[in-house]
């Protein structure tokens, strides 16, 4: 049957034809013609559902948009520019068929099929706003609204194609070509949603510019010398990546868990590149890395004392990034930071980094009286570093969790790794593949040096056999904040 032959005729109720159209394009959906003779193209559906399709998908961009942003008309233009080619094609059809019904057909069909699928994406995002959704889920919901964007076109294609007759092989060329076409499209213009947040350039202050070498100073000022006769573990923590907060969040989380749990206060130091504080805490570059290592040699025995060196940023092979703009910064490199610290007279070393690609930097850091723990294997990405969150995934394994239930780094790695594994399988990302390697000499001392550091949480013999109800509660406890630890590491991340 032609296009010339197709009659729709309207119904005498607004609501039947709205209902009609509705399900005129779910048989569209499902590949059916059916859809043709449920169709009522007047230009009263057609006003009514572009108001829906647009009302619809401002919704969703609302939804999906970060907080501060403002409507962003080019938006508006992109969204809009889809039913304008779909109606000048109903157009065309109709003058070539010479069948004036057919001016609204598609499009109807097209802005009712956009409707419901901008309005199943709204749920999805607002289900997923409050965390209702599983968490493997996340990762696929870019790819669902792509293909629910394809879906209507290719279907509304798909029914006129049959409708026409047109050969089987010419099918499959329009298909691919409007995939083609239309990914390539959603792809170009994913940067400019309805709803936009505005970047800002950011811009170093005066007060931070005057104010940033004081801080370096206090917090190196403030790095005690060892107690003679005794091993002291020192911390130093590096947060690379200013514009995501999770990095600073890390290290000045594992900082806390050191200073209260692990006794360094007085001995540890926080290097920080975040947007928010210039003002606050010392930044990290290979120059504020190299005076704190340099601080930190001279203030340990290089005998007795162990330094607990983690840092935390994007990466990539043998690079650690430090990035916090205006200010220009050289990337941290594997082979740098292993002069660094050879320079700063530091032998015992137990270093963490948690960074994509982060296993590049175990040849260069391995040494006898070294232990290095990296996020990943060489050639693997490693997760977690969102906006959202308050640890990586390696972090929150390692240090929120493993660290708290077990008396030594080997066996705290060996449970992380077992959970990161878990959690990046359930949301479907490649494993990370977390390292460790232990220096030989290391491998000698390191029980010795683990016993001081984890001998500071036991608690204390008195408060054993004065209350032995007492035991769960002291174990449990955090000494700074009275607040539980199973809780605190449920919601570190």
């Amino acid at each position: 049957m032609s296009l010339a032959s197709l009659k729709t005729v309207s119904l005498q109720r607004f609501s039947l034809n709205f209902a009609a159209n509705i399900i005129a394009t779910l048989w569209m959906l499902v590949g059916s013609t059916r859809a043709f003779s449920w169709v009522k193209p007047t230009f009263i559906q057609f006003a009514v559902f572009a108001l829906l399709a647009l009302g619809s998908n401002v919704l969703f961009s609302w939804l999906a948009a970060e907080n501060g942003s403002i409507f962003n008309e080019q938006g508006l233009v992109s969204y809009l520019i889809w039913p304008m080619i779909i109606l000048l094609g109903g157009i065309i059809l109709a003058r070539r068929s010479g069948n004036q019904t057919l001016v609204f057909v598609p499009v109807v069909l097209w802005l009712v099929a956009d409707t419901l699928s901008a309005l199943l994406q709204s749920l999805v995002q607002f289900l997923g706003s409050y965390g209702w959704l599983p968490d493997w889920s996340y990762s696929l919901l870019p790819i669902l609204f792509l293909v629910l964007f394809l879906w209507q076109t290719l279907a509304l294609l798909w029914i006129f194609s049959r409708r026409l007759r047109i050969p089987w092989w010419e099918r499959v060329i329009v298909l691919v070509g409007a995939v083609a076409l239309l990914t390539i499209w959603q792809r170009n213009v994913a940067d400019q949603p309805i709803f936009k947040q505005i970047p800002v350039e950011p811009v170093l202050a005066e007060a931070a510019l005057y104010e940033q070498p004081r801080l370096l100073q206090q917090a190196l000022n403030s790095i005690d010398p060892s107690t003679p006769g005794k091993t002291d573990w020192y911390f130093m923590g590096v947060a690379g990546f200013s514009g995501q907060d999770v990095f600073r969040s890390e290290i000045n989380k594992v900082r806390e868990l050191f200073d209260v749990r692990f006794g360094t206060s007085g001995h540890s130091l926080s290097l920080i590149n975040n947007t928010y504080s210039w003002l606050d805490e010392p930044i990290a570059t290979k120059t504020s890395i190299l005076r704190g290592l340099k601080k930190i040699g001279q203030q340990m025995n290089a005998d007795e004392d162990v330094l607990f060196l983690t840092l935390s940023s994007h990466g990539n092979e043998n690079i650690i990034q430090l990035a916090n703009p205006p200010l220009a910064m050289e990337n941290l490199d594997a082979a740098w930071l292993r002069e660094a610290l050879d320079a700063s007279g530091i032998r015992w070393r137990v270093i963490v980094v948690s960074a994509c690609y982060s296993g590049s930097f175990i040849d260069e850091l391995a040494s006898p009286t070294t232990v290095v723990i990296t996020a990943s294997a060489v050639d693997k990405a490693s997760f977690g570093c969102t906006n959202t969150a308050e640890m990586t995934y390696f972090g929150q394994a390692f240090f929120a969790e493993s660290l708290r239930g077990n008396t030594s780094f080997e066996s705290a790695f060996k449970d992380a790794r077992l959970r990161v594994n878990e959690r990046e399988s359930a949301m479907g990302f490649e494993p990370s593949e977390p390292q460790m390697v232990i220096g030989s000499l290391m491998e000698t001392a390191l029980p010795a040096f683990e016993q001081v550091l984890f001998d500071k949480t036991r608690p204390p013999v008195a408060s054993i056999i004065n209350d032995s109800d007492s035991i769960a509660i002291n174990i449990a406890e955090d000494s700074a904040s009275g607040q539980p630890v199973a809780n605190t590491a449920i919601t570190a991340n």
